[in-house]
């Protein structure tokens, strides 16, 4: 399927970003974020989604046949009715992905994690790589990447490499190396250091001061990202209130959309006194500037939130499955005094409640980090298609 040339300079330029959330949202959160600044620059974007629908995002997508993980496997691709990936239904996804190449024909594609990860989607990304730098007008081949990469095995780390030389342009970095270092996590960094650009965190610079009431002043704001592997935190963090010293505020905790309604049910048969469960809320940001302390996991979305808001913070990360992004981001937090941190799993009531108790008279620390992310990004891609040239 070839992709017909097309005229950046006369179209002002198209970008499609493929995003594929398999447990949490923030992928999503993100790519959409740095959609509506890649617009706002005057480009069209087209934002793909793959994975299950997620509410209050700041830019419209176009929704594949949606797919996600099991919590304890993640190599299972799980659709929507909670089936097993068939090799038919693959084959479905492949076709919808290809036929949103050929139709949109973008002057730049994006992909968000691959080939860092992701590697369960190789049966639909290759594909689209191959197309995409077959056609009679190649577009920009972008990978679009967090400050912190899953530690993989030393082969996976080649292939990324191999991947990357053959297939992409450029690895937008969203992260600050005066924080962390992209190669901290990703060992063969000097293999592809001509590729990497660091763009900043990307946040939400749109969420605003604009919550009627007092929702969130002086709360104990607990909440755990997309949920779907919040249900201990959460269980926790209800035990631990009445042995904190803040447990005559009110406590406020935020469910995520992926956890299940059972689950939700287990919550609220352990609620008691002044605090309310809800779901997560778009004015998140508001209620963290808001709030006494929070409570959180150490997800991107979430650490670049407490970054903005400048709250009192203890993160828990999450390690379930192996999982080693959150656990680096939230040591460093700590040594740099941002965030108290406590390991997931050591976490008992006791320990919660008296690491809340700390951390309500913690003075985070006030060292810049870039949040520009977005906006970088968006300036990186149009110099790239004024130029001509690779990013």
């Amino acid at each position: 399927m070839p992709i017909a040339a097309t005229d950046a300079s006369t179209s002002g330029g198209k970008v499609l970003i493929y995003v594929q959330h398999l447990l949490g949202t923030g992928h999503l959160k993100r790519g959409a974020l740095l959609a509506r600044a890649l617009a706002d620059a005057g480009l069209r974007v087209e934002l793909v989604s793959g994975g299950m629908p997620v509410p209050h995002l700041p830019y419209p997508v176009y929704q594949l046949p949606p797919v996600r993980c099991a919590v304890d496997d993640f190599s299972a691709l799980i659709d929507e009715t909670g089936k097993t990936v068939s090799d038919t239904w693959r084959s479905h996804r492949r076709e919808c992905l290809l036929d949103r190449l050929v139709t949109f024909q973008p002057d730049v594609l994006i992909l968000e994690t691959f080939p860092f990860g992701r590697r369960q989607m190789r049966f639909e990304l290759i594909p689209l790589l191959r197309t995409a730098r077959n056609a009679r007008r190649r577009p920009l081949i972008v990978s679009s990447v967090r400050d912190v990469l899953q530690k993989r095995r030393p082969q996976r780390v080649a292939e990324a490499v191999s991947l990357l030389n053959e297939h992409f342009d450029k690895v937008l970095v969203h992260g600050d190396p005066a924080f962390i270092a992209f190669e901290e996590s990703f060992p063969m960094a000097n293999e592809i250091q001509d590729k990497i650009i660091y763009t900043g965190y990307i946040a939400d610079h749109d969420a605003t001061e604009r919550l009627p009431g007092t929702d969130g002043r002086e709360e104990v704001l607990v909440s755990a990202g997309g949920g779907a592997v919040s249900l201990r935190l959460i269980m926790i963090a209800l035990e631990a209130r009445p042995l904190s010293k803040l447990r005559t505020l009110r406590w406020r905790f935020l469910i995520g959309p992926g956890l299940p309604k059972q689950e939700w049910q287990t919550i609220k048969a352990h609620v008691h006194g002044d605090v309310v469960v809800e779901a997560a809320r778009a004015d998140f940001p508001t209620l963290l500037r808001r709030c006494a302390v929070s409570v959180s996991q150490g997800g991107y979305n979430t650490v670049v939130d407490l970054w903005r808001a400048g709250a009192r913070a203890v993160i828990v990360p999450f390690a379930g499955g192996g999982e080693t992004e959150q656990e680096f981001r939230a040591r460093r937090l700590h040594q740099k005094g941002y965030a108290l941190t406590l390991d997931e799993a050591g976490l008992a009531p006791p320990v919660l409640a008296q690491a809340i108790d700390r951390a309500a008279n913690m003075m985070p620390s006030t060292e810049t980090i870039d949040l520009e992310g977005a906006k970088n990004s968006a300036q990186h891609i149009v110099d790239a298609l004024a130029s001509g040239l690779g990013c």
